[in-house]
């Protein structure tokens, strides 16, 4: 079997990947070890950027309706961020699991034409300068391109040979899918302690996930959890267990922050948690994956199309790579103020937290970075959601899976690769969007046709439109 990309892993980060993909009309096949789709999860928490993302794809609006919505995002003790004034159409955090969101994903990938084979574990790969051999077990499979998406015991990178490097950050921490007797007025329910912290938050079918850790009893993965154990961390945390009363999962494992040193070799790439993993604090995992997703996707297709500027496929790694490594660097130092053993030090971080989250420039670089509507890359923005002339929005736009160029003077000559708009507003700015909705270039509207050509491949030359 040949096909023209092939991803390993079909969790949030492959199923985009593979649904952006057959969109642009690239041959997929997506691999997953697992014979059937899991209804255990360990995100839960869809921050406002994944929603943008999400929005481009014609996904949000269902997600939304069928989650809760956090306004005022709690770190610690007392101190928490308001989310209410995210530039966004999405100014909270979304608490929905994991497999809602799978589930939204993989139903777009298969209306796109993505195949999905179920039960194939990858057991090594091979490359050469114009293929890349795939093994599961006795099947070989050959794929033009290849993404491991296969999360943080990746085969993928440990057939490339690519190191690990980091430590564990956590160990110990207890997983329990549960029934409350009295469920957590808030919809998310987190706190810390010093020496144990809990979180509460609903599945929105009567069950409750609880993720909790306790510095006095750490054991290995292999020790089973249980109810007593969860309902006496989460009464020293809570004040209260909710009246715990049945359990359908139970589970221990331990966090790490470890970041791949390069997410391309050769004709291979690394994704989502392949790339990348790290504490469990502000719930970066799945939405950091969701952008890496979505900022290889077009560069992969472009380049398989034939129509890639020089250096595109490369501007993934450049670009995500510092993202990955902000994101280890937040998540670490949350979970380490959080952790604060002393009493003196953690009335210290209070204070200090009070006083700083008092400053609006503080405010906006703390939820810029873990909503992440605050990060872009080098010389790309994020791009803001805009009403359009003859209505729609920018974001509705971008579902076509192509630049957009929001003009009010619209160019001849584009071919099948741009998308063009006028926003509901007079300028003579032209801004020109990816499709991962950062800004690729703005500026007067009589430089896009130059624009044009250098984004969107040297051949393509646009000339204003004749009336």
């Amino acid at each position: 079997m040949h096909t023209t990309v092939a991803i390993i892993g079909a969790g949030p980060t492959g199923l985009l990947l593979a649904g952006d993909l057959a969109l642009a009309g690239i041959p997929v096949t997506l691999f997953e070890r697992r014979s059937e789709a899991s209804n255990l999860t360990r995100a839960f928490g869809v921050h406002a950027r994944s929603l943008e993302v999400l929005d481009a794809r014609g996904l949000a609006d269902g997600i939304v309706a069928g989650g809760a919505r956090v306004e005022r995002l709690r770190l610690f003790d007392r101190i928490s961020l308001d989310l209410t004034g995210l530039p966004s159409r999405y100014p909270f955090l979304l608490i929905t699991p994991q497999y809602r969101v799978e589930a939204a994903l993989e139903a777009r990938a298969l209306a796109a034409g993505a195949r999905i084979e179920r039960g194939a574990g990858l057991s090594s790969l091979r490359q050469d300068g114009e293929r890349v051999v795939l093994e599961f077990g006795d099947r070989t499979v050959t794929a033009d391109w290849v993404i491991g998406a296969d999360g943080a015991h990746s085969t993928v990178r440990r057939s490339l040979g690519l190191p690990f490097p980091g430590r564990a950050v956590l160990t110990s921490i207890m997983l329990a899918d549960v029934r409350l007797a009295t469920p957590p007025e808030d919809v998310l329910a987190v706190n810390a302690v010093g020496d144990a912290f809990a979180m509460v938050a609903p599945f929105g079918d009567g069950w409750y996930r609880i993720f909790a850790w306790d510095r006095r009893h750490q054991v290995t993965d292999d020790v089973p959890v249980t109810l007593d154990e969860m309902r006496e961390v989460t009464r020293r945390v809570h004040g209260t267990d909710f009246g715990i009363t049945e359990a359908r999962w139970l589970s221990r494992f331990h966090s790490d922050e470890r970041q791949a040193p390069r997410y391309r070799v050769g004709r291979v790439f690394l994704a989502g948690d392949a790339a990348h993993v790290h504490s469990p604090a502000g719930g970066q995992g799945m939405n950091t994956g969701l952008q890496d997703a979505a900022n290889l996707s077009w560069k992969l297709a472009a380049t398989v199309q034939g129509w890639a500027p020089t250096g595109l496929l490369d501007s993934y790694e450049t670009e995500r790579h510092p993202v990955g490594r902000l994101v280890l660097r937040s998540s670490g130092a949350l979970i380490r103020m959080a952790m604060m053993r002393s009493a003196a030090a953690r009335r210290l971080r209070n204070t200090v937290g009070a006083a700083l989250l008092a400053l609006p420039p503080v405010v906006r670089r703390a939820t810029g970075v873990i909503s992440g509507v605050g990060i872009g890359y080098p010389g790309a923005p994020r791009a803001e959601d805009v009403t359009l002339r003859g209505g729609g929005r920018l974001y509705e736009a971008l579902r076509s899976g192509r630049h957009v160029l929001l003009t009010p003077q619209p160019l001849s000559g584009y071919g099948e690769r741009l998308l063009q708009v006028t926003a509901d507003a007079d300028t003579t700015e032209a801004v020109l969007v990816r499709p991962d909705g950062y800004v690729a270039w703005r500026g007067p509207a009589t430089g896009a046709a130059a624009a044009l050509t250098r984004f969107l491949a040297p051949e393509q030359v646009a000339h204003p439109a004749t009336h």
